[in-house]
């Protein structure tokens, strides 16, 4: 047994060590938004499926000797073919430059096809592993279950997906790990080898007990246990409303954090440790245990939804972590219960399999077209619920009163937490005028201080977070509100780089670029000489900002000059200096968040050195650092060690916390921050200096959000000078 535990362990560890690499490469150039990590999920699932078809149809088709030579030769092409990607484009699993998407039209299915052409072959080769080697040891080892061999399978994924966050991604560079990975990968075929030679042996033709198959019972016995259609429904059913609240449950976690592998991997991982809790044992799956842990967790959802994306990211974490495990659980519980015989294994994982892929389905495309929220996560909690709910009305032979009312009280509590979440979800609090829901987020307008003409407003929220307001009444309609006031950093930096051009007799007139539009805000910044560029991703907010609806006029009312770039904003800044077309910006803003999630590729390193071949002889980078969550001021100040910048912090704090803003500063000139600009004003302007090596760096090739988690860890590290004010 000892040779198939060991292939099958590292073909799942190689199977979900793979998924956070190449998620990795593809989420720089399509958004680094989660819907990139639904997409991949939505791959992942399905190679999954089309392995256990070909499993399925080769254990149940092919003589043993013809499964060996034919799985065989299957490994040997794949080998064949990491080699050559290796040599052709440098790397046997990283993606080449021709993938990077021109604009901004079906992302995912430029994706779904990346992911085919880079990994596809290798990812199908895992993905037959598990239900073919459980196959091959039924046939060589009569009498001994296999089913154990799953729970060990998940295991390595288990180890992987919790390796690579903590271990692998904050240390190893992306380039290393794909080779390490493909020299794992020839390890894994030479265990598959082993074992092939393994059947081939028991194969051999010395009786009708070594050659006959699981599949070659007799009739009868074959169709007494053949499952029906009832119970082919309930697993495909199951395993969907388990994978819907796993990729559910992802979204809602990245898009307040960062989407990246830390917060992908965690769900994934609850994910497959109640694979491995179901099946282990049934005795692990009790049904009022984990109907108890779904009651309790989904009254924690209901709390962070009432409570909103500032509640702390540790209770986030362990409400929908619980909900998630509690839900699962309960699928992949009875999913067990509902096994067939070991003879009928691999139609059983087909199934299963099928289930993944239609839940990867529903919330990548069918989700996105048919909702205009992320209903799928409330409607799949839900649905784990109700499953808890019909398993509550079988009664358990021997059932005494008092469990019989404990059960019933169980019942009771599940309905009340189903509607206490669905009225949190419906969010009676604002009037939304408007939902939209693309490959980028949610996107609502809703309106706020109807009857108050001097308080009427709408606000722009792109997830969980207002991303720009606008007051529908003069004089504040044409006022810069929330994050970009003229006490923000970025107007602050704005006000002092036009009061020093002043100073010297330049030219009045700014060239400013803005990675973010939002609502436009900050485009009531600029005057009338001044040139204003905006980068932006998703359609919908250009719309919005644009004039669409009739909400949210910057754009239009400004005097400024506007420019409007549509598409990732580093791509097109890369694209821009390709073509020798340098802007020379005076103040380059980074307001680049999805929701509250930071897109990491956007404050790397080199995001911000294609960011210093953009600014003016003494341009000003100012990066909105603001987050519920992460302290973004170590990387900052490790950008401006690298590229010899000097940090100001710029702290607006008014009453209103809503418009509470953080930026830093970089500039050339060390006395940018002492002007009378800051001098004057309101906010908390404070210079940093490092006093040793940065703490925490982001580059393309490592990076992780895990070391800024830490609150205000930075302080040991820097030496802050407090810009002196006069009007503090």
């Amino acid at each position: 047994m000892l040779r198939y535990a060991l292939t099958l362990f590292a073909s799942a560890f190689l199977l979900f060590g793979v998924q956070p690499l190449v998620g990795k490469f593809a989420l720089p150039w399509f958004g680094g938004t989660p819907a990139v990590w639904t997409a991949c999920m939505l791959f992942f699932q399905a190679a999954l499926l089309a392995g256990y078809a070909y499993a399925h149809g080769v254990a149940t088709r092919l003589t043993p000797r013809s499964q060996v030579k034919l799985h065989l030769a299957l490994l040997g092409i794949t080998v064949v073919v990491l080699g050559a990607r290796a040599l052709w484009v440098g790397s046997p699993v990283a993606p080449g430059p021709e993938w990077r998407p021109e604009g901004v039209e079906g992302l995912t299915g430029r994706l779904l096809a990346m992911l085919a052409v880079t990994i596809g072959l290798p990812f199908f080769v895992l993905s037959t592993t598990a239900p073919l080697l459980q196959s091959w040891f039924a046939r060589a080892r009569p009498g001994a279950s296999p089913y154990r061999l799953y729970a060990l399978s998940n295991a390595g994924s288990l180890l992987a997906l919790l390796s690579y966050p903590f271990l692998i991604e904050p240390y190893v560079p992306r380039s290393v790990q794909g080779w390490s990975w493909a020299a794992g990968f020839v390890l894994f075929v030479v265990g598959c080898a082993v074992c092939a030679g393994d059947l081939w042996k028991h194969a051999a033709p010395s009786g009708p007990a070594r050659t006959e198959s699981p599949e070659q019972a007799s009739p009868l016995a074959e169709e007494e246990a053949r499952p029906g259609l009832g119970r082919t429904v309930a697993w495909l059913g199951l395993s969907a409303c388990a994978s819907v609240l796993l990729l559910a449950t992802t979204n809602q976690l990245s898009q307040d954090v960062a989407a990246g592998p830390f917060l992908w991997v965690l769900p994934l991982a609850i994910y497959l440790l109640t694979f491995i809790l179901a099946f282990e044992r049934e005795a692990l799956y009790s049904r009022a245990f984990f109907s108890l842990l779904l009651i309790a967790s989904v009254a924690g959802v209901t709390r962070v939804v009432l409570l909103g994306p500032h509640t702390p990211l540790g209770f986030q974490i362990l409400a929908y972590g619980a909900a998630l495990l509690a839900g699962c659980m309960v699928c992949h519980g009875e999913l067990y219960r509902l096994r067939p015989a070991p003879r009928h294994l691999s139609a059983f994982y087909l199934w299963v399999s099928v289930g993944g892929v239609l839940g990867g389905l529903i919330v990548s495309i069918v989700a996105p077209r048919l909702f205009v929220t992320y209903a799928e996560y409330p409607l799949a909690l839900a649905a784990c619920c109700l499953i808890a709910l019909v398993t509550m009305f079988v009664r358990p032979p021997g059932e005494d009163q008092l469990a019989r009312l404990r059960r019933s009280l169980r019942m009771f509590l599940l309905a009340f937490v189903i509607v206490g979440l669905g009225v949190a979800v419906a969010d009676f609090r604002f009037e939304v005028r408007l939902t939209a829901r693309n490959f980028f987020g949610v996107v609502q307008v809703l309106e706020q201080g109807r009857g108050k003409p001097e308080d009427h407003r709408f606000t722009l929220k792109h997830g969980a977070i207002a991303h720009g307001v606008q007051y529908t009444e003069p004089p504040k309609r044409q006022l810069p509100m929330s994050y970009f006031t003229t006490e923000s950093g970025l107007g602050l930096a704005i006000a002092e780089h036009r009061r020093l051009r002043e100073a010297v007799g330049l030219p009045a007139g700014l060239r400013i670029g803005v990675l973010g539009l939002g609502v436009g805000s900050s485009a009531a910044l600029a005057r009338a000489e001044d040139t204003v560029r905006f980068y932006e991703i998703n359609p919908k907010i250009i719309s919005l900002a644009r004039g669409e609806g009739g909400f949210f006029s910057y754009l239009a009312e400004t005097p400024a000059r506007v420019e409007i770039v549509e598409g990732d904003a580093r791509i097109s800044l890369e694209r821009e200096l390709e073509r020798g077309e340098a802007q020379g910006f005076d103040v380059l803003a980074v307001d680049t968040f999805s929701s509250d999630s930071i897109p990491v590729h956007l404050l790397t390193e080199e995001a911000v050195s294609v960011y210093r071949r953009h600014l003016g002889p003494h341009g000003v980078l100012a990066l909105h650092i603001s987050n519920a969550h992460l302290d973004l001021v170590p990387i900052a100040l490790a950008h401006a060690r690298t590229f010899g910048m000097h940090a100001t912090l710029v702290v607006y704090d008014p009453e209103d916390r809503s418009a509470r803003s953080v930026w830093i500063l970089l500039s050339p000139d060390v006395e940018f921050s002492w002007g009378p600009t800051f001098v004057k004003a309101t906010s908390k302007v404070s210079r940093l200096e490092l006093l040793g090596p940065p703490s925490v760096t982001w580059t393309d090739e490592r990076g992780s959000v895990l070391p800024l988690l830490r609150k205000g860890s930075w302080h040991a590290q820097v030496r802050e000078l407090v810009v002196p004010a006069v009007a503090r």
